[in-house]
């Protein structure tokens, strides 16, 4: 209570013998006591979680979190990828840097080095398990028929845990070594921050050939695996996590383009409604197997990041924060003659496959990923925790409340 409010009290309540002066004088007193108090400890303050010290940082993905196994592994995406600020293909699907990126950037690392990139990788700071079409549950047939990565989770998994094996074998006491062979120290692995950004391409997949309605049965076997997952890297010593949930799916122009839709199937920003509410599902199912697992894992801190939000949020109002056309891509065409980014071809007399002459104000680079600047805008305001639960920033995500 501030000394104003204390002093509007004393104006009403005069007391039996009128001492209004005296009532003013015990309350600014009173004031002045309880500011000394707070001042010297006596009373509890209110104050803000201390940044984590991460010492290294773990992620596991798919095309949105890869920083280059998918160009490692099968062939390397070509060139305009990476151009607006790498300036030559960095094995990322987007003309820069992706959220990913901006993560280990606010928390003092280098950009996390694919595990499967063999040249030029150093894995001192943490390692990047996510590659591009990678999905949650393990293919079948189908879907690698369709072209999905064979990497699914649970293989990144797999990678991960050897990783770790080789790294507690091959250095067991002499620091200097790690630092040397860019490697991390073996007890930097409990301390880490782990990162999670998948789901997207199980929606898609099954999206191609079921219905909505019929993916839906689904989804909890797919976010299942998922939380079976989180689980086991706990048991691998993982403490911290940070778990983003999927994005609006029925937005991606490859989406709109291979779906013909009816007037009623879009929403007022032009998005695949069935589509975005499948993500939505999968999203309220994520969070509810994240709220299980904190009961679970009593020494876990798990964030729930609504990544669907931020990406929803920049696309209602893309006019907004600077950017046109919110559901067109800046490389390649989904058109009647699908070109992918980068794959030059003439199209009734018209060149595509090339970038736009503005990618800064696009939000989508290649028809199913996010620009540089778009990537830029999701990270900032996912990172200071607006759209987490807890709402902590990602400097803090080492505490299990937003109060420490």
């Amino acid at each position: 209570m501030d000394r104003a409010r204390f002093i509007s009290i004393g104006r009403w309540w005069r007391g039996p013998w009128g001492l209004k002066k005296s009532v003013e004088a015990v309350a600014v007193g009173v004031v002045l006591v309880a500011a000394l108090s707070t001042s010297f400890g006596l009373v509890p303050q209110k104050k803000s979680c201390s940044a984590c010290q991460f010492p290294a940082m773990y992620n596991f993905g798919d095309s949105n979190s890869d920083t280059g196994s998918f160009s490692a592994t099968f062939y390397r995406l070509p060139s305009p990828y990476g151009y607006t600020f790498f300036g030559k293909p960095s094995g990322r699907f987007s003309d820069g840097r992706i959220i990913i990126d901006f993560i280990a950037q606010k928390l003092g690392f280098p950009f996390l080095s694919a595990y499967l990139n063999s040249i030029g990788a150093n894995f001192h700071c943490g390692a990047n398990f996510a590659i591009g079409a990678s999905t949650i549950q393990p293919l079948d047939v189908r879907t690698f028929g369709d072209g999905y990565s064979p990497i699914s989770l649970n293989v990144q998994l797999s990678q991960f845990a050897q990783f770790k094996a080789r790294v507690n074998e091959l250095f067991p006491r002499d620091e200097r070594s790690y630092v040397k062979a860019g490697l991390p120290r073996a007890e930097d692995f409990s301390k880490a921050l782990y990162t999670l950004d998948i789901g997207q391409n199980d929606l898609s997949a099954g999206l191609s050939w079921k219905t909505a309605d019929q993916l839906l049965e689904n989804v909890s076997s797919i976010t299942a695996q998922l939380a079976l997952t989180i689980e086991q890297l706990y048991q691998q010593g993982a403490r911290v996590f940070w778990i983003h949930n999927t994005g609006p799916l029925g937005c991606l122009p490859s989406t709109l383009a291979y779906k013909m839709a009816e007037p009623g199937d879009l929403d007022q920003n032009g998005c695949l409604k069935r589509y975005n509410e499948v993500c939505q599902e999968f999203n309220r199912q994520l969070k509810e197997r994240v709220l299980k697992l904190r009961a679970k894992l009593s020494e876990a801190v798990l964030t729930y990041v609504d990544i669907y939000a931020a990406k929803y949020t920049l696309i209602s109002e893309a006019e907004k924060y600077g950017f046109t056309s919110p559901l067109a891509q800046c490389c390649g065409s989904y058109g009647d003659v699908p070109v992918r980014c980068g794959v030059k071809a003439i199209v009734n007399g018209t060149e595509v496959g090339g970038p736009c002459s503005n990618p800064s104000q696009h939000i989508n680079w290649d028809g199913g990923h996010y620009s540089d600047a778009a990537n830029e805008w999701l990270a900032t305001r996912i990172m200071d925790g607006a759209f987490s639960d807890p709402p902590v920033s990602i400097t803090e995500a080492c505490h299990k409340t937003p109060q420490c």
